[in-house]
């Protein structure tokens, strides 16, 4: 069995790699921490208009999270240090020490990790987040909404202790990074997307 507390020091630095950041630089477009919410995430990158920028995004961050939390599973990590590590690549990804501590909002590593541990579960909080989002058109009230459906869903789908423990953790993380938002969205200064 490999060391594992050396294995989460790594997922938090995988998870500080920004593919936003990156894709910046692949496709030549508007570094996404200078426009918008300068947040480095999938939403705003497809505010420069960049379609492939905001799927390269969305997917790089996806699999960063899914390929950590799947080789953890895959080498029968105990129950206590996956969560630790499916915390740590969320953190890496929230506040990445390769960009002095300021990333994304984590809503599509998350989503990573929870592909990772039951397809089923990521599968519902997508449809929670599209459902919201086609009625609301604003990404951070369908991203709160979603993380906070999770440990409901796992419990729902009778996943085990530690799921939904894992769950209700990312939900909190999730929805403090999504604080500001919060405000707006209660004040009606959130920005949206067009109907």
């Amino acid at each position: 069995m490999i060391n594992q507390i050396p294995y989460v020091v790594i997922a938090y630095l995988i998870g500080s790699i920004s593919f936003g950041i990156l894709a910046s630089k692949i496709f030549s477009i508007t570094d996404p921490r200078k426009m918008g919410s300068k947040n480095p995430g999938a939403t705003n990158v497809l505010r420069t208009g960049n379609k492939k920028a905001a799927f390269f995004t969305l997917f790089g961050d996806m699999l960063k999270a899914f390929l950590v939390v799947g080789s953890a599973i895959f080498f029968n990590i105990s129950h206590n240090i996956l969560i630790a590590i499916s915390i740590a690549v969320l953190i890496g990804h929230m506040y990445p020490i390769y960009y002095r501590f300021k990333g994304g909002k984590g809503v599509a590593t998350a989503l990573g990790i929870l592909l990772a541990i039951n397809w089923m579960l990521a599968l519902a909080v997508m449809v929670v987040w599209l459902s919201v989002f086609y009625l609301s058109k604003y990404s951070s009230l369908s991203a709160i909404t979603a993380a906070a459906s999770s440990p409901l869903i796992a419990y729902a789908i009778n996943q085990d202790q530690n799921i939904i423990i894992l769950s209700i953790l990312i939900t909190l993380l999730v929805i403090f990074r999504h604080r500001n938002n919060i405000r707006n969205l209660l004040n009606g200064t959130e920005s949206g997307f067009q109907r």
